[in-house]
């Protein structure tokens, strides 16, 4: 697959990245810094007594609900931009961030994240079994609760962004498509608290949109989690608008696209998904190894959405990064018995 032609990144050195692949944040095992689960790409510690959670994110990189391994920087792109988004949006919604330690680690408010995943979907796409695009080419016209109408086309717009909500699976299992109906009638979420999370959620998609709108992206879909804190605040949490959580398209090559029958030029995870499915994997079985090439045009992208989407240039740590990250979060440890 050839590389982006959207824009130029403001000076990451491709050399740089190839180094980076041999020493990428894979994991932490943080002792006494709180009780620990790990998720697809973040370690979490939790400290209750203190009502915070300290997120590290990592460099690993999951499709298709499957991690694939690590692409280098990816951990800092993504915890940044998410602290980027979450202090633009802030005026619009309530989220879980405290302070921002350390490139790869975000201090939030300790919640009950909600077991729903709140997807919003502006364009027919996807290249997932389980994507709306896959459904409609089925021959489907109901999904997650939306009619669908007739005779539209891969990647066209739709009437308006869809709130297409999935479950949360636990960790290796795939989130399952549902819709607001079956969530309020299985008891998973009461129709009063899913409606607040629905308007938080458009809220921000419509933030999200005008902004990378005037940055030249489309914000084609994403996904938000939220929880509520323990005075019932309902808060936007984990992240926001990130490649990882989003899909991007230039915006200056949409139309060309369309006319042309072909897929708009993306800058997000989608590289990932389709190299996968170029290679006859969606997440089914082992996944094959991403080479170091695409590891790094992944990361470059990766890079080039943070610079265009906040207008400055991404500032890489390249300091070994568990030490870095012990040394950062000193103040946050528990004293050894």
């Amino acid at each position: 697959m050839a590389p982006s032609r959207g824009g130029e990144s403001m000076g990451i050195d491709i050399g740089l990245l190839r180094e980076q692949c041999g020493r990428t944040l894979e994991r932490t095992h943080l002792e006494n810094l709180g009780e620990r689960f790990e998720a697809k790409v973040r370690d979490n510690y939790i400290q209750a007594e203190q009502g915070r959670r300290l997120i590290v994110v990592s460099d690993r990189v999951s499709a298709f609900d499957v991690i694939l391994g690590t692409l280098p920087f990816k951990g800092q792109v993504l915890n940044q931009l998410a602290a980027f988004w979450f202090e633009q949006t802030r005026s619009l919604a309530p989220n879980h961030l405290l302070e921002v330690p350390d490139p790869n680690v975000s201090v939030v408010r300790e919640c009950r994240v909600l077991p729903v995943e709140f997807v919003f979907r502006a364009y027919l796409t996807g290249s997932s079994n389980t994507s709306i695009w896959r459904a409609y080419e089925r021959g489907d016209r109901e999904y997650c609760g939306h009619r669908l109408p007739d005779g539209m086309r891969e990647h066209e717009r739709l009437a308006e962004p869809l709130l297409t909500p999935t479950t949360k699976a636990e960790l290796g299992a795939h989130d399952e498509l549902t819709s607001r109906a079956a969530l309020i009638e299985s008891g998973t979420i009461s129709e009063e608290l899913y409606d607040r999370a629905e308007a938080l959620g458009r809220r921000i998609f419509d933030a999200g949109a005008k902004r990378t709108s005037q940055q030249g992206l489309i914000l084609v879909d994403t996904k938000y989690e939220m929880g509520l804190s323990p005075d019932g605040e309902l808060l936007l949490v984990d992240e926001v608008h990130t490649p990882d959580s989003s899909r991007y398209w230039w915006s200056h090559g949409y139309e060309r696209a369309m006319s042309e029958g072909v897929a708009p030029e993306a800058l997000d995870k989608e590289y990932i998904r389709r190299w996968l499915v170029e290679h006859g994997y969606r997440g089914e079985g082992p996944a094959p190894a991403l080479p170091d090439d695409v590891r790094c045009e992944a990361s470059r992208r990766y890079i080039e959405a943070f610079e265009t989407i906040t207008g400055a240039a991404f500032e890489p740590d390249t300091d070994e990064p568990v030490a870095r990250i012990e040394r950062n979060l000193a103040r946050f440890f528990r004293p050894r018995a």
